[in-house]
């Protein structure tokens, strides 16, 4: 029975499985791939320490960083999806299956804890062009790429908080900001969104949908409809921003940990303890607010000086 078992790959899940290491604890990280949302970033600005950074290559910095604490400590399963974790009479059962050999090649590890670390993946626009533009000006990360807009027009799509946090961190760089939402009321804190619009740069378009992206080598416009007449209207753009939700990977733990209903796992913010005792979550699958890799990291090194004082004062 391993000490502990940390799920997921991102960078949540590196920092803990470096930390376990340094700590000995008898640890297994399964990872169906060492990535993380960031992992498609050509140039990341806002890693700390580091000016710029591709996301492939911070994954394999991450990678590398594990494997070089791991002798004697730290086991990695990679290419594994965790497909169930339930309770035992004494710690818990994490089931795996390899995606590429069909899911009847499971496997089932025991350990005394339980990290887990899974990330979410961005909503992402299902409009012709969206899938050709992404990451060719659609993006998903204000924090992230914000910079590389400055002095642009650029659209926000989505009326809740995380759309009208990504539009007012854009307004210290864009020239302008409109964004637009899907219903007549935003979803947004009334006083987020009395803030945020009363910017002279800002723009709120509501009751419309987009229809399609259209660019060149880079996406230049979008295209929305107003729900109520179907009047079609075409705004060019320097950048496109998606803040639609999230989907976190947290399926697999339906039952055993308390959720919101979209999915995120509920845990306490001072240890990233969840419901159930002897499981902890950090990173993009909890119900914490602010999805960042910095963040993320942050919150399952905190994850992690917990588990090990909870593994050694039992």
């Amino acid at each position: 029975m391993y000490d502990l078992i940390i799920i997921g790959g991102g960078p949540a899940g590196a920092a803990a499985a470096i930390y376990a290491a340094r700590k000995r604890l008898k640890t297994l990280v399964i990872a169906k791939e060492f990535a993380g949302q960031s992992v498609v970033s050509e140039d990341i600005q806002n890693w700390v320490g580091t000016i710029h950074i591709s996301g492939k290559e911070l994954a394999d910095n991450m990678k590398a960083h594990i494997l070089a604490y791991s002798d004697g400590a730290i086991e990695i399963k990679e290419g594994e999806k965790v497909i169930a974790c339930k309770k035992l009479a004494k710690g818990f059962s994490v089931t795996t299956n390899n995606p590429s050999a069909g899911s009847g090649r499971g496997k089932t590890y025991k350990a005394k804890t339980v990290l887990v670390t899974v990330g979410s993946s961005r909503r992402k626009l299902s409009i012709p062009g969206a899938d050709i533009y992404e990451n060719k000006g659609i993006t998903y990360c204000a924090s992230c790429d914000g910079p590389l807009f400055s002095g642009q027009d650029v659209i926000v799509v989505g009326g809740g908080n995380a759309g009208f946090e990504t539009a007012s961190q854009l307004l210290a760089y864009a020239k302008s900001v409109t964004l637009l939402n899907n219903v007549k009321d935003y979803f947004a804190d009334p006083v987020t969104v009395k803030k945020v619009l009363a910017h002279p740069n800002m723009k709120g378009i509501t009751d419309v949908t987009p229809v399609k992206v259209e660019g060149d080598k880079f996406a230049t416009s979008l295209t929305y409809q107003n729900n109520k007449t179907g009047k079609l209207t075409t705004l060019s753009t320097g950048g496109i921003f998606v803040e639609i939700g999230l989907a976190p990977a947290t399926s697999f733990i339906k039952g055993t940990v308390k959720m919101t209903p979209g999915g995120q796992i509920k845990v306490d913010p001072r240890n990233g303890k969840t419901s159930e005792l002897g499981i902890w979550a950090a990173g993009d699958c909890t119900d914490l607010p602010y999805h960042q890799n910095n963040i993320a990291v942050g919150d399952a090194v905190r994850a992690l000086e917990d588990i090990y004082v909870f593994l050694k004062t039992k």
